[in-house]
């Protein structure tokens, strides 16, 4: 831990000082306005938060600290989080100081386990990872400093701790789960001298004997990383944490919102529109079938999935990643044909239907395409798969968080009766 410790150690005093000379001298002005829609339509779109380790414009998509996604497709989940808590990407040294760091602190209590063997055959595999999670509060570092006394400055270095435990711990968990709830086999072990994504496809059990399925994990796991602070795992975990709540439990609340179908659930919902289409015209349809059905799809009130996006109003270069990673390794793979071919006519059918803000597809709309060509074929897995990247984003934010002593979250709400005399008020003067 002493190489990302120092490091934040370094910048930690810095930010602070930055933070309370913008709120000194601008803590009066004005950023942004509510409207009536936004209070009742989930706060949507206001600018209320203020989250360093990314942001996403609508015109470039994700920024990982500025640097946009695109040019991170090479690096490693180390590299990621190393990045999103300090804002550099790491030397090669401080890189495998991380890499070894996590692998020391991997192995999963054994009370975790038998927990998860405990629980019903049949539960599903979020509320596996969500309980074992939860069940590790007991190791947590931050609630134990805490009960004893101390600085309030020091708050960020427990909370690192865990976090440092939680990400080593997540990917192991997670493979166990697979295994255990779709009787893989025995559960395999985390292997020292491997990187996160490869120790991860290793103990999930995929054939991988060219090492192009870690490849894989390792990009997923950067893409999906963090997307800002508001959507609801970021939300949840933030809200969460600023009660002083330790990570086990901010992070575990984190997941429940990432369980949520609006939130984690696109990308197999995307996939099994592919998989549909593919079973009715027994294959990749032509291009005049596929925009006939795109219509049809559209008349029938139903929505493409994949397509659109609550911010973006491009080409999500995270979906551009995944697409050339799928047509690089297996473009004749059937669902990847239909991926490709759906990108390729389908913004245009939403652009001539007029009702899209944005006719261009996102993240969830490849993702879950190449998890299928790797045999991955259990789609309530994939959240698992998402929580394991996610968690990158939510832990770094919360160590950032604590390092700049956030406050406990907690906006005025109002009454609808108190909107329906401001509304009345508002319209008497106009």
């Amino acid at each position: 831990m002493a190489k990302l410790q120092n490091a934040l150690a370094k910048k930690i005093p810095v930010w602070r000082e930055e933070i309370k000379e913008i709120n000194k001298v601008h803590g009066n002005l004005k950023i942004d306005t509510v409207t009536v829609g936004q209070a009742y339509g989930g706060m949507r779109g206001i600018k209320c938060m203020v989250c360093d380790t990314s942001e996403v414009p609508p015109d470039k998509g994700l920024l990982i600290r500025g640097i946009p996604i695109a040019d991170l497709t090479a690096k490693t989940a180390e590299d990621t989080f190393y990045l999103l808590c300090t804002g550099d990407l790491p030397s090669s040294a401080d890189r495998k100081a991380l890499t070894e760091e996590l692998a020391e602190r991997a192995k999963v209590p054994a009370y975790v386990w038998k927990i998860l063997e405990a629980m019903p055959k049949d539960s599903h595999p979020m509320t596996m990872l969500d309980t074992a999670i939860l069940a590790m509060q007991r190791e947590s570092e931050f609630a134990k400093a805490y009960d004893k006394g101390m600085a309030k400055a020091d708050y960020w270095k427990p909370t690192l701790e865990d976090s440092l435990n939680l990400m080593a711990r997540i990917p192991t968990i997670a493979a166990g789960i697979y295994r255990m709830r779709f009787k893989k086999g025995p559960r395999i072990a985390p292997k020292k001298g491997l990187t996160m994504a490869e120790n991860y496809a290793r103990m999930l059990g995929i054939p991988d004997k060219s090492g192009e399925f870690a490849d894989c994990m390792r990009l997923y796991l950067v893409l999906h990383s963090d997307h800002e602070g508001g959507n609801v795992s970021a939300h949840a975990c933030h809200v969460v944490g600023s009660a002083l709540s330790d990570p086990y439990y901010a992070v575990s609340a984190g997941l429940n919102g990432l369980a949520g179908p609006l939130h984690g659930l696109a990308n197999q919902e995307c996939l099994g529109w592919i998989i549909e289409t593919t079973k009715k015209f027994k294959g990749v349809p032509t291009d005049e079938q596929l925009r006939k059905y795109s219509w049809d799809t559209l008349n029938s009130g139903k929505v493409i999935p994949g397509y659109g996006h609550a911010v973006l109003r491009i080409t999500d270069p995270r979906f551009t990643a995944f697409r050339e990673f799928g047509m690089k390794h297996f473009p004749e793979d059937p669902v990847m044909c239909l991926v490709d071919k759906v990108f390729n006519i389908v913004p245009q059918v939403l652009v001539e239907q007029g009702k899209a803000k944005d006719p261009w597809p996102n993240v969830d709309a490849a993702s879950g395409a190449l998890l299928y060509h790797y045999g991955l074929k259990e789609f309530s897995y994939y959240t698992v798969l998402f929580s394991v990247s996610r968690a990158m984003g939510m832990l770094s934010q919360l160590i950032i968080n604590r390092a700049m002593g956030t406050p406990i979250e907690r906006p005025k709400s109002v009454t609808t009766e108190w909107m329906k005399k401001t509304v009345a008020a508002a319209a008497t003067q106009s």
